[in-house]
């Protein structure tokens, strides 16, 4: 049976699925459940909205909001709930801009609409720090935060070793890096 869905995953175009994917993915590994949907600030407002006070009385914990160019999907969902809103600004490929548009648009919210801001299609981490928020009053999925964090670090000590008993050359070369 899968988790009850406590972080709502929205994004305004199902373009923006490839990055998003990997917000459900890390919550997945949290043992958090979550949803995902495809909603639009501006070409259904009605429904963001609807879809908010729906998510809140279910019991959702956060919502994460991913959104390129004016990036308005998370502060729209900030402006209609009390609860953490966590924004991914995406690169929009279509204006060649690097995503720092979406960045600047959902950083730079009005006093008394907090959104929290990940790094440019940085989706995995909104969905790790989802799960931190969620994990201040539960303990399990706080206990399964810091082991994933603790495989994160022994991972890169695991492949440090590596490079020492090979060399940089070799281990380059067996990285592909070369």
């Amino acid at each position: 049976m899968a988790n009850k869905p406590l972080v709502s995953i929205l994004m305004g175009s199902d373009s923006d699925l490839p990055v998003m994917q990997e917000a459900a993915k890390a919550l997945e590994e949290l043992g958090v459940g979550s949803e995902v949907h495809t909603l639009s600030a501006h070409r259904t407002p009605e429904a963001v909205v609807e879809y908010v006070k729906k998510s809140e009385a279910a019991g959702y914990k956060v919502f994460i909001c991913g959104a390129g160019g004016a990036a308005h999907l998370a502060g729209v969902v900030a402006a209609h709930t009390a609860l953490p809103v966590i924004g991914v600004p995406l690169m929009s490929a279509k204006m060649g801009a690097a995503g720092v548009d979406a960045l600047f648009s959902t950083v730079q919210m009005p006093p008394g609409i907090p959104v929290a801001t990940v790094g440019i299609n940085g989706a995995k981490n909104a969905g790790i720090l989802a799960a931190q928020i969620i994990g201040a009053g539960d303990e399990a999925v706080r206990a399964k935060t810091a082991a994933y964090k603790q495989k994160l670090g022994n991972d890169i000590l695991a492949k440090d070793q590596k490079l020492q008993e090979k060399g940089f050359k070799k281990y380059l070369e067996e990285q592909g890096f070369v």
